[in-house]
């Protein structure tokens, strides 16, 4: 009678145990290369994954574009080609109206303040252009300069100097009387080593990544726009995991958004040694003047995006009041002593 009793309990509660003790595995696309940022945040974040489940979930990382490229990284996830994706909004225009609003030169100087900022506007706003997902964590790049084959210490040296720029950039830039030219990334050393661009405007840590100080040795410091990414998940993946290894990921969404912004900022500062060491690369600030006159010059693309984001529906003076408010704090809080 009590081996019977025993094997009811088993065939009832037996393999109810052994599936919640299953390994899950997840997929992780990432399209920028393996040792660019924010390929090595995918690698902190899966290390940490794994190791608060005990090695219950298992994440596959797939850098490179090697599962899902930059513009198809949204699409892919919502169709399930990945379970997770790390995507840069601003290669999608439009497709993010609330969270572009990273993009508008407001003058972060700190990737991890931009990216403190980027998480609680989304959690305060929770914006509809995420609806199909489920966001596990946001962060921004580091705030992007100029790098220029020549030296640029003023804002009338800006005039006509053709630079590698996207986006966003591309309409500072033009405000600022260069001459934006968009490329690809990859192609931009050779366009460099042409003439056929004088320079690029973008964060700093590609000084070293991509080897640009090699091309680039001046820089002109402008501490412009920042670039918003974020990780999600697909939904119906989501809703199958258990709950305890939600609350794990939920954990950690604001904790690696904050990673995230402190490894960018000290990844800069490595960037910008390393460019002074082998390249003698030097950097210029304007005068107190030039930078009044850029905020001056550069406020119709901060006009444009509140007209843009109030027509899809959204408090677009409230959220920028709010970022404006965020960066002042967190630019205070994580200032260096």
């Amino acid at each position: 009678m009590m081996k019977k009793l025993l094997l009811v309990l088993f065939l009832v509660f037996g393999p109810c145990s052994l599936a919640s003790a299953e390994t899950i595995r997840l997929s992780y696309a990432n399209f920028p290369p393996a040792n660019t940022f924010p390929s090595v945040q995918m690698e902190r974040w899966k290390e940490e994954v794994e190791l608060r489940t005990n090695g219950r979930v298992k994440i596959d990382t797939y850098p490179g574009g090697s599962l899902l490229g930059a513009r198809n990284m949204f699409r892919g996830v919502i169709q399930g080609q990945a379970d997770i994706g790390n995507l840069s909004m601003s290669y999608q225009p439009g497709v993010f109206p609330m969270t572009s609003v990273l993009e508008l030169p407001v003058g972060f100087t700190s990737a991890k303040a931009a990216s403190a900022a980027l998480w609680d506007l989304y959690e305060k706003y929770q914006p509809r252009e995420f609806d199909q997902v489920k966001v596990l964590t946001m962060f921004t790049s580091a705030p992007s300069n100029l790098m220029t084959r020549q030296p640029v210490r003023s804002l009338d040296e800006f005039r006509g100097l053709e630079i590698r720029a996207s986006g966003t950039a591309s309409r500072i830039l033009d405000s600022l009387g260069a001459v934006s030219v968009s490329m690809p990334m990859p192609e931009t050393p050779e366009a460099l080593q042409r003439g056929m661009v004088k320079g690029l405007f973008s964060s700093l840590e590609v000084l070293m990544d991509f080897n640009f100080a090699a091309y680039t040795p001046y820089q002109t410091m402008l501490n412009s726009q920042v670039y918003p990414f974020a990780v999600v998940m697909n939904r119906n993946k989501w809703n199958s995991l258990p709950r305890e290894v939600q609350i794990v990921l939920e954990e950690l969404g604001r904790e690696q958004a904050l990673w995230t912004g402190e490894y960018m900022d000290a990844h800069v500062d490595k960037a910008i040694e390393y460019a002074r060491e082998n390249y003698d690369a030097q950097s210029f600030e304007l005068t107190p003047d030039e930078y009044a006159l850029i905020e001056e010059r550069v406020r119709p693309i901060i006009d444009d995006w509140i007209k843009e984001a109030e027509r899809n529906g959204l408090p677009a003076r409230e959220i920028l009041a709010d970022l404006e408010s965020l960066r002042d704090y967190y630019e205070s809080e994580f200032s260096s002593p």
